[in-house]
């Protein structure tokens, strides 16, 4: 067993708002008896919210071989089978003796989009959810917002660290994009800007729009352009990895930037492109991003 699985997991499962938010969703999409499908669904986590909440039967489908051998002996070491069942395989191919009144999964990468979480739903609701089925999460959007950061991070390298100058650092780094754990709050910059919003379910799934425009609202040194997302659960229910929380176990996704000074009314033109189909579909590093700085007044 891959180790580093098993402790990805545990950082999951050790997500407590994650979980809260989850339990409070499955709370309100789940009535007694109902069939409930969890996509990805791992150590079972959101399969046993499910039951708790009264699910007549889950079936709990996981494409990966070694973490559905996991599931297999938290099902046996629970006396589930009458109330569970496994499926291992790809959930697109899906088949069940009768609809599914619940589609549950958590799918959401560091940017939102990477797992392909609305298509892979889209496909499976069509294939197996009544046409009144409930899916949770209900929406998944994602966001970018220009930043700076509060003295960690990318931010760090300025002309002015204990007095000496850190900028040319800046110099040996190639355009990438990684991920960041805040200590502090960034200052953001910009308005966050929504450049991909998908209803998860029969409606589809939406592709990230190919370019933006970020208005400049404070004046600062722009240090990154930030992507996060934000899931819409249920009733009053949402998930986001921005603003952070503790035991957050999503990072966000930052694109550094040269350090450029930037002005009220400015703007920061963006494209996102997703990597292209093949290898890396499920990385968030793999995404890039095209920008400039456009001056106020300028075209």
């Amino acid at each position: 067993m891959d180790q580093r699985l098993l402790l990805m997991h545990q950082t999951m499962l050790a997500d407590a708002p994650r979980l809260r938010a989850y339990d409070r969703a499955l709370e309100q999409a789940v009535d007694p008896g109902d069939v409930v499908v969890d996509v990805g669904a791992g150590t079972l986590v959101l399969s046993l919210l499910a039951l708790r909440h009264g699910a007549g039967h889950v079936y709990a489908v996981e494409a990966d071989p070694r973490m559905a051998e996991v599931a297999a002996r938290i099902v046996e070491a629970n006396d589930l089978k009458d109330r569970l069942t496994l499926v291992v395989g790809d959930a697109r191919t899906l088949r069940l003796p009768r609809p599914a009144d619940v589609l549950v999964s958590e799918m959401m990468g560091n940017l939102g989009p990477e797992e392909e979480m609305a298509e892979v739903l889209g496909l499976v609701a069509r294939r197996v959810l009544r046409p009144d089925g409930r899916v949770v999460p209900r929406r998944l959007e994602t966001r970018l917002a220009a930043i700076e950061f509060d003295a960690e991070g990318w931010g760090l390298w300025g002309p002015d660290f204990l007095g000496h100058r850190l900028d040319v650092v800046q110099e040996l780094v190639e355009p990438q994009a990684h991920l960041h754990f805040f200590q502090r709050p960034p200052r953001l910059l910009s308005e966050p800007a929504s450049v991909a919003d998908s209803p998860l379910g029969r409606a589809g799934s939406a592709r990230p729009r190919s370019s933006r425009r970020l208005p400049i609202v404070r004046a600062g040194t722009l240090h990154a352009v930030m992507g996060y997302f934000t899931a819409d659960l249920a009733d009053g229910v949402e998930l986001s990895n921005f603003p952070s929380y503790p035991g957050c176990n999503w990072a966000v996704w930052i694109w550094p930037l040269r350090h450029t000074r930037v002005a009220e009314g400015d703007e920061l033109r963006v494209d996102l492109r997703r990597p292209r189909s093949g290898g890396g579909v499920r990385l968030a590093t793999d995404w890039r991003l095209d920008c400039g700085v456009v001056r106020a007044g300028r075209p």
